[in-house]
């Protein structure tokens, strides 16, 4: 799990600068989509609005080639000059004037900021208590540790004090962002809201094999936030690996060729109905595509599972290979079931030529 931990400078409308441990650098753009110039190049990052979910593409400046017609990138633009003391390294929190009860906190947030979690975490746990961005801070830190416990214990304390959620850091003018996977294909930039405490209870739940309680989560996230992809897309994941234990030979079968013929019905029409209305516009939507084909196939619907799966595949510029050749490997078991012996061979032979070394596309065309 990756932490971005800056301060924005609004200059103007659409326009901000970001004080973060490698420098300042100006970001221009509105919400969904914004271009950043840095130190490591041009920053594109595109984002579905009231999802938490971004994109980011770097333009380094290499100067190779790239395109159909070979355009050369031209060298991003210099980040303006900053004195090493505006760094967001010792300073900046030392020349904050806090309230006694604020302090552990403030020192927690520049021990993360300097590198030292553990001392972040023993300061923001005395001051989880009284502030839920504290305990929203402890609990991701502890989450990162492989701490599953405390990080559901204080996880839990920020939920249930969601509305003073991010008051803190906005008092201080500071901006949070955690990458958080949620997927195998899909990582989720939570800020400090109960939706972001939320799904980081998920991820702590799942790791503690409390599956139930990861399941009650993000149904509660799925009645306040019904048009979040991130979290229909979180649930229906769930949903489909939340199998009972079948030995570890049979673990070691599913990881190397996952199947969906153990999925039980109720949950397959669950994940369909989670699904319904999805069209390919994102990575996430894509996921959800291929969860919607798992599930219909699982329901015996394998026409319209393959209508879902193709429908996945009709966008592939700057998808995920591996999630590219997920969708692939499920078209594969469709057209298998649905007796296309040639197409299902033919996906096959494409996933082998993209990753040699795939257990089950190697398999099936040995028979």
């Amino acid at each position: 799990m990756a932490f971005r931990f800056f301060r924005r400078l609004k200059i103007a409308p659409g326009v901000s600068l970001n004080l973060s441990k490698s420098g300042v650098s100006p970001s221009f753009g509105v919400p969904g989509a914004r271009l950043t110039l840095g130190r490591d190049g041009v920053r594109r990052t595109v984002g579905i609005p009231g999802t938490g979910l971004f994109y980011t593409e770097v333009d380094g400046g290499s100067g190779g080639a790239s395109g159909s017609r070979g355009r050369r990138r031209r060298p991003a633009p210099a980040p303006p000059a900053v004195p090493a003391r505006s760094k967001l390294d010792l300073g900046f929190f030392q020349r904050l004037l806090t309230p006694r009860s604020e302090r552990s906190f403030v020192e927690g947030c520049k021990a993360q900021v300097t590198g030292d979690a553990v001392a972040a975490r023993r300061h923001l746990a005395a001051a989880a208590d009284r502030h839920a961005d504290a305990a929203f801070l402890a609990g991701f830190l502890a989450l990162d540790a492989g701490d599953l416990d405390p990080a559901a214990r204080w996880l839990e304390r920020a939920s249930t004090r969601r509305r003073t959620l991010g008051r803190l850091l906005e008092k201080y003018g500071l901006n949070l962002t955690l990458a958080l996977p949620v997927t195998d294909h899909v990582v989720a930039h939570v800020q400090p809201t109960w939706r972001g405490a939320q799904l980081g209870l998920v991820e702590a739940y799942q790791a503690q094999g409390r599956l139930a309680a990861a399941r009650a989560a993000l149904e509660r996230l799925h009645r306040d936030h019904p048009d979040d992809v991130v979290v229909r897309l979180s649930l229906a994941e769930l949903l489909l690996d939340d199998r009972a234990p079948r030995g570890a030979a049979a673990a070691a079968e599913d990881a190397a060729a996952p199947d969906t013929a153990t999925t039980d019905r109720r949950t397959a029409r669950r994940v369909v109905e989670l699904t319904a209305g999805v069209t390919n516009e994102s990575s996430v939507h894509a996921a959800l595509l291929l969860h919607r084909g798992q599930a219909l196939r699982a329901l015996g619907l394998d026409t319209p599972a393959r209508d879902a799966l193709t429908a996945a595949l009709r966008r592939r510029k700057d998808r995920d290979p591996d999630l590219l050749r997920a969708i692939r490997r499920e078209r594969a078991r469709v057209y298998r079931d649905l007796g296309q012996r040639a197409r299902a061979r033919g996906e096959w032979e494409r996933i082998l030529a993209e990753a040699p070394d795939d257990v089950e596309a190697r398999s099936q065309l040995d028979h």
